[in-house]
């Protein structure tokens, strides 16, 4: 890996970071707020949130075995992947690597932020490959993107070969965990200290069911996650957000996470018998990939019926398929008996 001072944007190493009015004291017990123009009035939400997220990130430390300044928290996770881009990559100049399919937010990013984005198709099977990925980058390749379990696909990727890229690529590696909860195999967070070069992201949206919150992570090395915080906007977590996740981290998530788990088990098998299904992919997530003659009609039937899902058959590599997320028993009887019933 190259120093990260190399990686980094000359503008970003340089940049002095806004300081917000709460950044300006230290110690002492303050009463009297007169610093930030707020309204005196107390009504819950009349002053600023914490911008540093002090009491959230010791709860998040404390759940994932990471200290508190190895810890980003963005507006979703969305948000650390922009800041991937804004502090690593000189628009117009640097490049970076991606798997392929994958999520699409990789590549939106790219385009808003100017970077160029070079996409290596996944093998058979939706397989890892390594060498083509490090064959793509150059010396101006800043960041590589994996997703695993990826999405669409579902699939997790072996530990072997994720970690053969962290230590080979000459560049940050951005591992995203998003579906992490439901794999069978543990992902990369407890070896982040391994590795300078890896940022892990992960998110409350999925296992958690937070998605209305609006709340990701980045899990990076100290002076990685102190560039994030340098150039992130000051209040990026309200403080309704901050409260609502803090309260909902102390419940225990893990029977919800086995019911989805045991739902996917159940519903892989029975889609594979359905006459319309040429395919059931595994999943290691918490949606199944599937391959139809008839994307879209089937697509339309299930829309028909009341049931969402969605439709990944134009993105290459994922011709012919729907994705489906595991939902309950009852959401799930919905969408099976639909797609048992369609006719091609």
């Amino acid at each position: 890996m190259r120093p990260l001072e190399e990686l980094v944007r000359p503008n970003i190493r340089a940049l002095k970071p806004y300081s917000t009015a709460r950044d300006e004291y230290s110690g002492g017990e303050i009463t009297t707020w007169l610093d930030a123009n707020e309204n005196p009035y107390d009504n819950g939400v009349n002053r600023y949130p914490d911008p540093h997220q002090k009491v959230l990130k010791q709860k998040i430390a404390a759940l994932k075995g990471v200290r508190g300044e190895q810890i980003f928290i963005g507006n979703g996770s969305d948000e650390a992947i922009d800041l991937c881009y804004r502090i690593f990559c000189r628009p117009g100049v640097d490049n970076t690597v991606s798997i392929a399919p994958t999520y699409g937010m990789y590549r939106v990013a790219a385009d808003v932020n100017d970077v160029e984005m070079r996409e290596v198709p996944l093998g058979t099977d939706f397989s890892l490959p390594v060498d083509a990925l490090l064959n793509a980058a150059d010396e101006h390749t800043k960041l590589l993107w994996l997703c695993s379990p990826n999405n669409p696909t579902g699939n997790a990727f072996p530990a072997a070969g994720i970690e053969r890229l962290v230590r080979r690529f000459d560049g940050m590696v951005v591992l995203d965990e998003a579906y992490i909860d439901f794999a069978s195999e543990p992902g990369f967070l407890a070896r982040l200290g391994e590795f300078e070069n890896l940022i892990v992201l992960q998110t409350l949206s999925k296992a958690w069911g937070m998605a209305g919150l609006r709340l990701g992570l980045a899990f990076a090395s100290a002076p990685v996650a102190a560039l994030f915080a340098r150039v992130k906007y000051p209040y990026n977590i309200n403080c309704l957000a901050q409260q609502a996740v803090a309260e909902r981290l102390a419940q225990d998530v893990s029977p919800q996470v086995a019911r989805l788990c045991a739902e996917r088990e159940r519903l892989l098998p029975a889609l594979a018998v359905c006459p319309a299904i040429e395919r059931v992919y595994p999943s290691d997530a918490n949606f199944i990939l599937v391959r139809t003659p008839r994307p879209d009609r089937m697509y339309d039937a299930l829309i028909a019926a009341g049931v969402i899902v969605r439709n990944r058959s134009r993105i290459p590599g994922c011709e012919g398929c729907l994705r489906i997320t595991v939902g309950t028993p009852a959401e799930n009887a919905r969408m099976l008996e639909t797609v048992k019933n369609f006719r091609l």
